[in-house]
């Protein structure tokens, strides 16, 4: 068909901060917008979802993390990218997705249950990992946590966007739309979207949309940003850390900023050539998890790991005394997502003469031309910051130890950041060059 719409789709922000709560556009009007539509339908606060449903959703989420790990995974870079700001806004995207558009994206991010469980399950999800922040043990040692959640939606003003769309958006995701004039004025509503997820991110993320992504023809962009910045809860003493030496994947050395800390209570385990260890924040409900393979494996075990294999890792770790050492490390990451999604099934979502977004509108005018994300992530003593910034873009067709284990972390390792109660991963990586 005759495809004449370009929308854009702004998915999870995934950054570190201090306290959390569920944002919801509160409806105040961007300088450049034409007003506020909110849906008649409010955001279920208590969505009535079994709980197996979470847990295969998150267990669906993290096998994508690792598909799409493993498609981005080449040469010797540093890698960090949050898989649930992609997983949280590709699910936004499908809600809009028709006939085989939204088969091969099911299939491609993953999802083994019932389409009309996936919603109301991400929305339970988000509500548990925001209560997660209410439970601070007494005896804890850090200082700050939080993590914010935000979604939003900006369409053209008068566009025949379908109220069921809407709808679905508003109940699960929070999300009220911002109606703007992509037509007239595309730049200011560029600058308009860039300046909320500034603020939604404290900063951290400037300039997500760059010039001419959005032009006249853009319809849609769907916005979610996430929020993090937890302290552990047992910090590293600043006065331990001291230059140190790391091999890198080619064998030579660097030196680095190594942390110490010695602890009873970290999870712990060995299997075969790898170990790991857990690291908590603040609120215990959210945890690093560090997997070190033997020195001269890591590429070995990175190639060959997969979720069922991970999962049982997580499950196997158990408090130990650890005497660990690691290197702080901070760095950031852009990936063009088009490639991987392409190999993991949803080709189709890209290509003019077959993608379906009709979910959206009546008019059969979408298809997808990128899907980029940035990331960055600092680990010191104190904590963790991490940030990301996805957007989709749619365009025009035409046991306890009585001895310490000890770990130096002195070589390539993979990183986790979780939610613990519901196995779910928010950001992943590794560091090969602190």
């Amino acid at each position: 068909m005759n495809k004449k719409v370009r929308a854009l789709f702004l998915l999870p922000l995934l950054l570190t901060t201090a306290c959390t709560s569920l944002v919801i556009p509160d409806g105040s009007i961007p300088e450049s917008s034409e007003g506020f539509v909110k849906s008649d339908q409010a955001r279920e606060m208590f969505p009535q979802v079994d709980p197996s449903w979470i847990n295969q959703l998150a267990k669906d989420n993290n096998s994508f993390a690792l598909a799409f790990y493993e498609q981005i995974n080449r040469g010797e870079d540093n890698i960090i990218f949050s898989p649930l700001s992609l997983s949280l806004a590709l699910s936004m995207t499908l809600a809009g997705a028709e006939s085989s558009t939204e088969q091969a994206m099911i299939d491609a991010l993953k999802f083994t249950q019932p389409e009309e469980n996936i919603y109301p399950s991400f929305n339970a999800l988000l509500l548990a990992i925001e209560e997660s922040q209410n439970f601070i043990p007494e005896n804890a040692q850090g200082n700050h946590f939080q993590i914010n959640i935000a979604n939003s939606i900006w369409g053209q003003a008068g566009y025949p966007f379908r109220e069921s769309f809407l709808d679905l958006l508003a109940q699960n995701y929070g999300a009220g739309m911002y109606q703007m004039d992509f037509g007239a004025k595309p730049e200011e509503a560029r600058e308009a979207i860039n300046s909320w997820v500034e603020k939604e991110t404290e900063d951290k993320i400037k300039d997500l949309i760059p010039p001419n992504a959005i032009n006249t023809l853009t319809r849609l962009v769907l916005a979610n940003a996430i929020y993090f910045n937890g302290s552990w809860r047992y910090p590293f003493e600043k006065s331990s850390t001291a230059d140190a030496p790391f091999t890198l994947l080619n064998g030579t050395q660097t030196t680095v900023d190594m942390m110490k800390l010695t602890s009873d209570n970290l999870g712990y385990v060995r299997v075969d050539q790898v170990q790991a260890v857990n690291l908590p924040y603040l609120s215990p409900d959210f945890a690093m998890t560090i997997i070190v393979p033997d020195e001269g494996s890591f590429s070995d075990y990175e190639a060959q790991l997969d979720a069922q294999e991970l999962e049982g890792l997580f499950k196997s770790l158990t408090m130990n005394r650890v005497n660990l050492q690691m290197p702080k490390f901070d760095f950031p990451s852009s990936i063009n997502a088009n490639d991987a999604l392409s190999a993991l099934g949803m080709a189709e979502a890209f290509q003019i003469e077959s993608a379906d977004f009709t979910g959206m509108t009546e008019n059969d005018e979408l298809y997808i031309t990128d899907v980029l994300q940035k990331a960055t992530i600092t680990v010191d003593e104190e904590g963790t910051e991490a940030a990301a910034a996805t957007a989709v873009i749619m365009g025009l067709k035409s046991v306890m130890s009585t001895e310490p284990v000890n770990l130096i972390i002195d070589r390539p390792f993979m990183f986790f950041i979780r939610h613990l109660p519901s196995n779910s991963i928010i950001f992943m990586g590794r560091v090969t060059q602190p």
